[in-house]
């Protein structure tokens, strides 16, 4: 385990990101999503709540700000279902237990996931349209020091309080509460990611689970795909391992053996629309998990980089 610890650390401090919108350049994903309570499950959203962590590196001193780009509920960013009427709020977390207890950690908002100490937290409505948010400035050691994910870890949780809209957004890890400005070496990651595709089915969706040395087998889930093409994923050793993908409000799950040449490296998953009739305004659910019952960390720079398989053989599914 401190070798997995120290590889990750050094990993993650070696990145130089372009910029750091979350989600990332990298994974080509228009936006976060998180309906309203009252919202359906059918739409996407499995639990109405997403938790994001923010990497900054011990090395960094100054104030950082977390931005939030529409985090009202109104306009066409965002997915209506009637009039408006969903509020949303945001909440942030440091302090110890804010990575570190396994219920922050967990695929599931259930338990103590709200853990660590509340810095600011702030509930919209269908204000700041298209419009950016900063909460900050938080001195980067009010966060948890974690060696594990790469220096002082922020939680930020995103709920949908009431109503039944779908709440599209994105985050910017920034050191300027007016501007997007890049802190060198930082990151963001999640348990359960849940995000709306691209329209444009020639676009494919990346996310990026990290895998350590103790992962012995994978098992993937994914909600709501509504059966919209392929899923599958690419690792340094195999070019292409198609997932089970789900229908309509439906969990699916798939059980994968990990190979040895791919411990310690970025799995790159990829969501690719199908050309004919492609399903508009697709949200959907994901998360991975170990052979130990543990969810997997998604970073929006993936850890060591985008994998390059090495092999020309495809995965076909039987």
């Amino acid at each position: 385990m401190k070798l997995t610890t120290l590889l990750i650390t050094l990993l993650i401090s070696s990145i130089t990101a372009v910029a750091q919108p979350f989600p990332s350049v990298e994974e080509n994903i228009p936006y976060l999503v998180t309906f309203g309570a009252d919202g359906e499950t059918s739409w996407g959203d499995d639990d109405f709540t997403q938790i994001f962590f923010f990497s900054i590196p011990k090395s960094h001193k100054d104030p950082v700000y977390i931005r939030v780009y529409d985090p009202g509920t109104s306009g066409e960013v965002d997915e209506a279902k009637g009039e408006f009427n969903t509020y949303t709020k945001f909440s942030v977390y440091g302090g110890t237990g804010c990575v570190s207890n396994d219920a922050a950690r967990s695929q599931n908002p259930t338990g103590e996931f709200k853990s660590g100490n509340l810095l600011a937290n702030k509930t919209f409505s269908d204000e700041m349209d298209q419009e950016w948010y900063s909460f900050g400035p938080f001195n980067p050691t009010s966060g948890e020091l974690s060696s594990r994910y790469g220096g002082y870890i922020i939680k930020f949780i995103c709920e949908g309080v009431s109503g039944n809209d779908g709440n599209l957004y994105k985050y910017y890890l920034s050191t300027s509460p007016t501007e997007n400005k890049k802190i060198e070496g930082g990151n963001a990651f999640t348990f359960e990611y849940t995000f709306r595709l691209n329209e444009d089915p020639t676009e494919v969706s990346h996310i990026y689970p990290y895998v350590d040395s103790l992962v012995l087998s994978v098992k993937q889930s994914n909600f709501d795909y509504d059966s919209d093409g392929d899923i599958k994923f690419t690792t340094v050793a195999r070019l292409a391992v198609h997932l089970t993908m789900s229908g309509n409000d439906v969990w699916v799950h798939g059980e994968h053996k990990i190979l040895q040449k791919e411990k310690e490296t970025s799995f790159d998953i990829q969501f690719v629309k199908r050309l004919d009739d492609p399903i508009k305004r697709n949200n959907v659910t994901f998360y991975f998990k170990n052979n130990y019952d543990e969810a997997l960390p998604f970073f929006g720079v993936p850890i060591g980089g985008k994998p390059n398989p090495t092999t020309t053989i495809k995965i076909i599914p039987k």
